[in-house]
């Protein structure tokens, strides 16, 4: 470590009110480019056989927010934060931070021992090739079935206030003009996923959407 400021920066959240200091979202969004980069470069020397589709996809498995959480978490960041007090973090200040230290060991340290740290300390290669098989989106693995077998999905969405006046959100999915499964959560986004999970296991018997993503050779 050579210069202190710069990690400083990367576990100090905004202070709303305050006059503006150093927190680590400029860092978050130098972190996240770099990530990006030494994360695209990898699979593309790691896979020289393997579609541009098939790369994009993992690169999304890597560098998707849930991921990111998850790794944050793993680390333990959020208990590096300076000035936590009482007020509120986002849902994703796991994955914030992880990029933030990213961007704070660049600056620091420059890229190529960057890359090195994320590819041997933060982010293994042997984490990467667990995420060859795992599915990063069932909405879109079930549109690609779709269209490759001229079957059409339709997601139906509604609002429902439950009681205590909690909004939640119902997804039922139709195949053709059945309907095969449904599901609720509290965000458009996630029901529809949650959805989209149970549809891919209902109608994937005899594991032809799931053997899409066996990794290529090579």
């Amino acid at each position: 470590m050579r210069n202190a400021s710069y990690y400083q920066a990367a576990f100090t959240l905004r202070a709303s009110g305050a006059a503006r200091t150093e927190n680590y979202e400029r860092l978050e969004f130098l972190g996240d480019s770099i990530l990006g980069s030494v994360i695209s470069c990898y699979l593309f020397a790691t896979y020289p056989k393997a579609t541009e589709g098939f790369l994009t996809q993992m690169k999304s498995k890597i560098v998707n927010r849930k991921n990111l959480n998850q790794l944050g978490e793993k680390l333990a960041l959020q208990q590096l934060i300076r000035n936590a007090g009482s007020q509120a973090m986002s849902e994703n200040i796991h994955g914030n931070l992880f990029e933030a230290l990213i961007g704070a060991i660049y600056l620091d340290l420059g890229y190529a021992v960057c890359e090195r740290v994320i590819l041997e300390r933060l982010l293994p290669k042997e984490e990467i090739v667990k995420l060859e098989h795992k599915i990063a989106s069932y909405k879109s693995l079930l549109l690609e079935w779709s269209q490759k077998n001229k079957e059409k999905i339709r997601y139906e969405t509604n609002e429902e206030v439950l009681p205590h006046k909690q909004h939640v959100f119902r997804t039922t999915i139709w195949l053709n003009d059945q309907k095969i499964t449904s599901a609720t959560e509290n965000s458009k986004k996630k029901a529809e996923e949650k959805a989209a999970q149970r549809a891919f296991y209902a109608l994937n018997k005899n594991g032809e959407l799931l053997g899409k993503y066996k990794a290529p050779a090579g």
